[in-house]
């Protein structure tokens, strides 16, 4: 009776084994997921939109700490995930629109105010990346990354182009809030005249992002 109950012990064990070994390990993160870290994954041909973060401005100011400039008010952007692989890698969306209103001049003699600032050349490529410190990298697609900004003067409208020099932006991703951020990324003017401020440091935060193809639009996170 001892031999009989060691053995069936044994089989229920080496059963349980093989029933623990034949499930599937846990699926890892997308490197994309809404409603928290690790949650379900964004999926491609998603759409994540955001607006400036609460109490911030989009700037382009001639120098990285200020001087002569534009300081926007409000901000948008819309973006379609083209690539989401599992963590850890890069994420790939493609910027369809980003948008800018209630703008002012800012110290840039002559010019009594902003009638637009109109981003050229999209669509763009934004890749999210879940290495350290999260980076992002917004690089052109069929033009330069270029942003016309319309000033009035006294004298009538001045048009104004900068170009992104080097060819790319650089941001980061926080999980703290869902934003995305870029700092000083440089511009240099392809055009305009003297009134228009020889140079531009773009800064702004968007979040929290928001995946507006699922119910209830949650927030993005990087994992």
């Amino acid at each position: 009776m001892r031999n009989r109950l060691l053995l069936g012990t044994a089989a229920l064990a080496a059963a349980a084994l093989t029933a623990l070994t034949a499930l599937p390990a846990s699926a890892s993160s997308a490197v994309l997921t809404y409603g928290s870290a690790g949650g379900s994954a964004v999926g491609v041909g998603d759409t994540l939109t955001a607006s400036l973060a609460s109490g911030t401005f989009a700037t382009l100011y001639s120098t990285a700490a200020g001087g002569a400039g534009v300081k926007c008010a409000t901000s948008t952007f819309n973006a379609t995930v083209t690539a989401n692989p599992t963590a850890p890698g890069t994420a790939v969306e493609t910027l369809n629109t980003q948008t800018f209103g209630s703008c002012t001049a800012v110290s840039v003699p002559g010019v009594t105010g902003v009638s637009s600032v109109t981003v050229n050349n999209l669509t763009y490529t934004n890749s999210v990346s879940d290495a350290s410190g999260d980076p992002v990298t917004l690089s052109p697609v069929s033009g330069p990354i270029q942003t016309t900004i319309v000033l009035r003067t006294l004298l009538g409208t001045v048009t104004c182009v900068y170009q992104a020099s080097p060819t790319s932006l650089t941001g980061v991703a926080s999980n703290a809030a869902q934003t995305l951020s870029f700092t000083n990324q440089s511009f240099t003017k392809s055009s305009g005249p003297a009134t228009c401020f020889a140079a531009g440091y773009f800064t702004a935060a968007y979040g929290p992002i928001q995946d507006t193809s699922q119910s209830g639009s949650p927030s993005v996170w990087v994992n």
